[in-house]
């Protein structure tokens, strides 16, 4: 690859070589081979070889049969920006009324391999057994963020994420064989929906509903967090979850309207 033009003596090009590799990721291609990575950088193989599997490594980004994909990890090189545009500026306003009218912290996630990494939030102060941020994790089956996310799967690749081993440090309550797993999560495809009742940890019940992209895919889960011991869980579904539902459905649409934005870069 060529030098760049117009740098300064300070410019580190290995650094910059490796944020082209992040950057070459795109919606319309969130997984890609070796080879594809190189052409889309300008890189040797060798050389996107290396910054792919440092990626790997440092957690950024994974390596499957089919090639190479970011994680959510990538989100706390640029957490400041996702409070403040993109995702948050979007998901805001919504999380806020949904929010005010449950009474309730809501939360958005996303997976990361077989947890649940936290990317938005709006907390009430309410004493639960769990300290939720962003950029908490959680292992994904046991929550209802992780249920509609991994509901949404294809087999092969639902069995290769719950392979992965959770970094969250948490051993769930829930621990379900095989069998009880894919029967729970057939409901939560054909209901559209998840529900947590203490399967994560006491006290913590939650619904989740799932947030999609302009193409249907499945992109976040959406929740409405309660305490047990406050909120029953004929409130939760009576109440919250028709609430959640409509809020789900507008964020969704707000993502797919965004996605028909031009985005033109100025020089």
């Amino acid at each position: 690859m060529p030098a760049r033009p117009d740098t300064g003596p300070d410019f580190i090009e290995a650094l910059a070589r490796g944020l082209d590799v992040i950057r070459s990721f795109q919606p319309a291609r969130p997984v890609m081979a070796l080879s594809e990575v190189a052409a889309a950088t300008g890189l040797a193989r060798p050389t996107a070889r290396r910054i792919l599997l440092t990626l790997v490594e440092l957690g950024y980004a994974r390596q499957g049969e089919n090639g190479f994909a970011l994680t959510p990890r990538v989100l706390e090189l640029g957490v400041a920006y996702v409070r403040s545009t993109g995702l948050w500026d979007v998901a805001r306003p919504h999380l806020e009324r949904l929010v005010a009218r449950t009474g309730e912290s809501c939360s958005i996630a996303q997976l990361d391999g077989s947890d649940i990494v936290y990317v938005a939030r709006v907390a009430v102060p309410k004493i639960v057994t769990l300290s939720v941020q962003i950029g908490t994790r959680f292992p994904a089956l046991p929550t209802s963020l992780g249920k509609v996310q991994l509901a949404a799967l294809p087999p092969d690749e639902l069995e290769a994420v719950l392979a992965q081993p959770t970094r969250s440090g948490l051993t769930a309550r829930w621990q379900p064989d095989a069998a009880e797993r894919d029967a729970e999560l057939r409901d939560v495809r054909a209901r559209g929906w998840a529900l947590t009742d203490q399967q994560l940890a006491p006290g913590i019940r939650s619904v989740a509903a799932p947030l999609r992209d302009g193409d249907g895919r499945v992109v976040a889960g959406l929740n409405v967090n309660c305490h047990a011991a406050e909120t029953s869980l004929d409130h939760l579904l009576e109440h919250h979850l028709p609430l959640l539902l409509q809020t789900a459905g507008e964020i969704s649409a707000d993502f797919a309207r965004l996605d028909t934005v031009p985005h033109v870069v100025v020089a």
